[in-house]
């Protein structure tokens, strides 16, 4: 896709937000400002926030939930830190009337939340728990009261720990298909937008390569690349089954952390080698589901280790989607190069600026040529940013504020960058920010803080932080200065 025009946006999109700044909890920024240097998004321009099953609900063990693999992974000695679990978490299960009403507060138009596949099959497969679609069937109905359309991920690592084999049976990847009509079948009177899975690698190989996730394992590489297989065609086959199950007009994708990478030098070659990055680097996964196939390179590449794929597996994998979501919050830098793939991605200096967690290097651009490089190589009808954010050492100050300017400096400059991708007209209809709420934050446990609201995880007590103003002025404005 060719350089488009820059083009000035008018007004609009999140206008009827400024009804709830009156009333909110937070301090107001000032109202009286000219803002010529506004960078004013799409009229309709969809502003959220993102949350995860396991991360904020709780209620582990209650109204008939089984167990997940996180239950299990984070229940054993030296998994996760502190010996942290998440059997409360945020208790959001009880809570989310409450998280509701921040939301409310924020002004957002969207939520993004996922299901826990074990509080609706406490065995995975089978018997469906009632009291499971009923609680999910009450948030719904009071973000709907509100007036803030839920995006619903179907599944966010939290895998039923009864699934025999995990990601490793095919047996999972129909069972993930079945548990997606059920829930889609129930629910879609009421929820138009779902996303399969999310985020491919960390629950293959992150969970099955290098174990450093649930389910803990570290796997021959064909048993990876197997499992791997298994996680796509489970997103394949879910989509076949939503579709299956739900009126015409349902919204259907995916919530994928791709590898992004980004032009060292805005130049012609270097612009290339980043798309060629993109394609290359993502091979197993999003560029699988993008087109429908292995790339030749990449099964070359793994040669006997290469997953097995049954006859009619490439073209539910490849099953059209309506929408890609993308999980960004860093990236690498590319440079062309002589190499047979034309591209060498360059190493991070150790005095590179990272976040307070370390995996999160600055690195703003990534927003923009994640967006950039997926519409390019494969031109989907929309795009989202599902989850973008970092987490900040934040400490209340004796007022009990908490004053997080380096998340201001980081979301900032990455909505910066998601303005210059809808100025230059790219398919972004929507920003999810991650996250609402602190909450548990995998083997780092309560260690690190991504919400942009502080939670006493004693108390359960919710406070703003100086972000959540922030985000608000942008959603109240539609524009970022």
């Amino acid at each position: 896709m060719k350089d488009l025009t820059r083009r000035q946006f008018g007004a609009g999109g999140a206008a009827t937000a400024a009804a709830a700044l009156a009333s909110a909890s937070m301090p107001r920024f000032a109202s009286a400002q000219t803002h010529a240097e506004s960078r004013q998004f799409p009229q309709g321009f969809l502003w959220g926030c993102a949350t995860a099953a396991y991360q904020i609900e709780g209620g582990a063990a209650e109204d008939g939930r089984g167990p997940s693999i996180w239950d299990t992974f984070s229940h054993t000695p030296g998994m996760v830190t502190n010996g942290d679990t998440g059997d409360v978490a945020d208790d959001s299960y009880h809570l989310y009337k409450e998280d509701i009403r921040l939301l409310k507060n924020l002004g957002v138009a969207t939520y993004r939340l996922s299901i826990s596949w074990s509080r609706i099959f406490p065995n995975g497969t089978g018997q469906p728990n009632p009291k499971g679609l009923d609680y999910y069937s009450r948030v719904v109905d009071e973000l709907l009261a509100n007036n803030i359309t839920p995006y619903l991920t179907l599944f966010h690592w939290d895998l039923p720990e009864a699934l025999k084999g995990g990601w490793q049976s095919r047996d999972t990847s129909k069972a993930f298909a079945e548990y997606a009509a059920y829930v889609t079948k129930h629910l879609s009177g009421r929820v138009h937008h779902w996303m399969t899975t999310n985020e491919f690698s960390c629950f293959t190989d992150l969970g099955y390569k290098d174990g450093t996730n649930a389910p803990g394992l570290k796997l021959a590489p064909a048993q990876v690349n197997q499992v791997r297989h298994n996680g796509i065609l489970a997103h394949g086959l879910a989509v076949q089954a939503i579709r299956a199950n739900t009126p015409s007009g349902t919204q259907v994708g995916l919530a994928e952390n791709a590898s992004t990478f980004v032009p060292v030098i805005e130049t012609p070659e270097h612009i290339e080698a980043a798309r060629k990055a993109t394609r290359d680097e993502n091979a197993p996964f999003l560029t699988a589901v993008m087109e429908g196939k292995y790339l030749a390179k990449y099964l070359a590449l793994e040669g006997a280790n290469a997953p097995k794929v049954a006859p009619g597996d490439m073209e539910a994998i490849g099953s059209k989607l309506d929408f890609v979501g993308l999980n960004v919050y860093t990236a690498d830098y590319v440079k062309a190069d002589g190499s047979p793939s034309g591209y060498a991605i360059l190493p991070r200096p150790a005095s590179y600026p990272h976040m307070a967690a370390t995996w999160i290097n600055v690195a703003p651009e990534c927003v923009y040529w994640g967006i950039r490089n997926v519409t390019d190589l494969w031109h989907p009808p929309a795009l989202y940013i599902t989850e973008n954010g970092c987490a900040s050492d934040d400490v209340p100050n004796a007022a009990g504020q908490i004053d997080d300017t380096d998340r201001l400096m980081y979301l900032r400059n990455h909505i910066g960058n998601l303005h210059r991708a809808a100025a230059e007209g790219y398919p972004i209809k929507g920003y999810f920010l991650w996250s609402l709420l602190d909450n548990f934050e995998w083997i780092a446990g309560y260690t690190k803080r991504f919400g942009i609201h502080y939670v006493d995880f004693k108390t359960q007590k919710r406070t703003p932080k100086l972000s959540a103003e922030w985000y608000r002025n942008v959603i109240a404005r539609n524009a970022v200065e």
